[in-house]
């Protein structure tokens, strides 16, 4: 799909942004790359300023995240519940992160810049972050499986959610992934432990 003008301004802004840093990247670098005139004043056509580009994409990023959120609770909701829960444990960390990975952009952005505008930030908690960690909860909750675990769900999805998070993040700023594990064996021990979550059969004593 050919994206409009605005579209391009917010896209390239935000990969300068995420390269250069946000003082570093001037207007005219940013009408340069969404192929304005740099210099001409394009982007202003479209926003008042260069915070407002960031804002608008911080914005944009988390709205889209709450559809997508959503889409795959939906999508994951209609699985055959006869499925193994280890195949569907996988296909959650996968979707997590994937997601994390789709928003490596911002994330640069938000950990170099966004600490001079808590505005900003408060977005990128409420509209991202704590909707990827209530999307965790949510989906276990829904589980046939966990249905008798009587578990701190907001906990373990801080703590599930959050290792997804932290994955990509360590990948992102040191190279490699923690602990040097490569991403399935990562999922599959991330599937063990939420296996290990499973209520356990009463044991019966025999008299």
């Amino acid at each position: 799909m050919t994206r409009s003008t605005r579209e391009r301004i917010i896209d390239e802004a935000l990969r300068l942004f995420a390269e250069r840093g946000y003082s570093a990247t001037s207007v005219a670098e940013i009408e340069a790359a969404s192929g304005l005139s740099p210099g001409a004043g394009g982007l202003y056509r479209h926003f008042k300023s260069k915070y407002e580009v960031l804002a608008a994409a911080v914005n944009e990023h988390a709205a889209r995240t709450r559809t997508q959120i959503a889409e795959t609770l939906t999508e994951m909701s209609a699985v055959d519940p006869s499925t193994d829960i280890e195949e569907r444990l996988a296909h959650l960390c996968k979707a997590g992160l994937a997601k994390v990975r789709e928003e490596s952009e911002l994330t640069r952005v938000f950990f170099r810049d966004l600490s001079q505008f808590p505005e900003l930030v408060a977005i990128v908690r409420d509209g991202l972050l704590q909707p990827m960690f209530d999307a965790v909860t949510a989906w276990f909750r829904a589980q046939p499986e966990y249905a008798e675990a009587d578990l701190d769900w907001p906990a373990i999805g801080a703590v599930l959610g959050g290792a997804v998070v932290h994955y990509r993040l360590f990948q992102e700023t040191v190279g490699e992934p923690p602990g040097r594990a490569e991403r399935d064996r990562f999922v599959a021990s991330w599937v063990r432990l939420a296996i290990g979550l499973l209520p356990r059969p009463a044991v019966q004593v025999i008299t």
